[in-house]
């Protein structure tokens, strides 16, 4: 206990965030044993393992970095259609579908992370909100941009097509198929993966926002003159973050896309970055619990029996909460009256200490 207490307050926080991680497994993986969750919720723990990967690499860039990103599902649907693309091809040549499940994980947040670079190099020398509109309009060109690709595998390696259907293929298996999205995919994405998934992005994002690169974008967000008058190269940093968020969220969507035998391109419009833009603001900005806290509670929700009926009406509903949720906080009444509140209650448990 003494050496838990003398670790660093950093060190010790992260060691509470992965063995509460893992306690929540554990009591899943139980729960499971006995039969004791519903087929839905069953079938929404690899979403709820891919969303809270999304929550937490989005939370860096919005919450940690500051800067607004409208288009976080365009990166997954990047790591969505590369990683089924790279698992479909090597399954004659890799037999473990385990690892072809770190193949396609890895091949996603590759190429995610060079889409993130090529996106965030000139947003990010700008000031101001063109980040935001550069991250919807990519979310919303890549997803028309895949529903014109068409791809298959024979054996003579990968048949690629833009606009048209025909591959010219023998015996070959299709993976893209333009609007359909992917077809045909052997389901090989696993909770357990999903589990390790998120210790992977908890340690990566931790470890960032402590280390010395951590700070100085904490720095260049608090205040950018302040942090780039002292010589911190506040675009290199920023950047940092984006392309880091941006690898995590193509690893969720290469996880997400091997958990279905056929994913459209519609599924990662703009509808599901707001989704994750909602659970990141109710999770609290710069809290990495509260967005894992926050995508769990709200993907699991719309499958409970009460809900199932006001499903249409989600998104409306996250709006509305959203807007609420914002104009709290950003309200000076609001917040001198949670303050005055709060210093109350800290006075009277100090009154009770003595």
């Amino acid at each position: 206990m003494n050496k838990v207490k003398s670790l660093k307050p950093s060190t010790r926080q992260n060691l509470i965030s992965y063995t509460l991680v893992i306690a929540a497994f554990l009591v899943i993986q139980l729960l499971l044993g006995q039969g004791m969750l519903s087929r839905s919720i069953q079938g929404q723990l690899v979403p709820i393992c891919c969303y809270i990967v999304m929550a937490l690499s989005l939370n860096l860039v919005v919450g940690i970095s500051g800067e607004l990103s409208l288009g976080h599902a365009g990166f997954m649907s990047v790591g969505a259609f590369s990683g089924v693309a790279a698992a479909v091809s090597l399954q004659g040549s890799v037999g473990s579908p385990a690892v072809r499940l770190v193949i396609a994980i890895a091949v996603g947040a590759v190429l995610a992370a060079a889409a993130g670079f090529i996106v965030g190099v000139p947003a990010l020398r700008l000031q101001g909100d063109y980040l935001a509109i550069v991250t919807l309009a990519f979310g919303q060109i890549i997803v028309n941009i895949l529903q014109c690709v068409y791809l298959g595998v024979d054996g003579e390696g990968l048949h690629f097509n833009f606009l048209d259907a025909e591959l010219h293929m023998e015996d070959g298996i299709s993976i893209i198929s333009g609007p359909k999205g992917t077809v045909s995919v052997t389901r090989i994405a696993s909770f357990t993966a999903g589990f390790l998934l998120i210790l992977v992005t908890l340690a990566v994002v931790q470890n960032l926002v402590n280390s010395r690169a951590g700070r100085a974008i904490m720095a260049a967000r608090d205040n950018r003159i302040a942090a780039g008058s002292v010589g911190v190269n506040v675009t290199k940093y920023k950047l940092m973050a984006f392309v880091t968020a941006a690898a995590l969220a193509g690893a969720a969507g290469a996880l997400y896309g091997l958990n279905y035998s056929s994913v459209a391109p519609s599924k990662f419009d703009y509808n599901t970055s707001i989704l994750v833009l909602v659970f990141v603001v109710l999770g609290g900005l710069g809290n990495m619990w509260g967005s894992i806290i926050a995508a769990a509670f709200l993907t699991a929700l719309p499958e409970t029996p009460a809900m199932r009926g006001l499903a249409d009406y989600r998104m409306l509903v996250y709006a509305v909460v959203l807007i609420l949720v914002m104009l709290g906080t950003n309200n000076p009444a609001v917040q001198d009256f949670l303050n005055t509140k709060f210093r109350r209650k800290k006075k009277r448990k100090e009154g009770a200490g003595k």
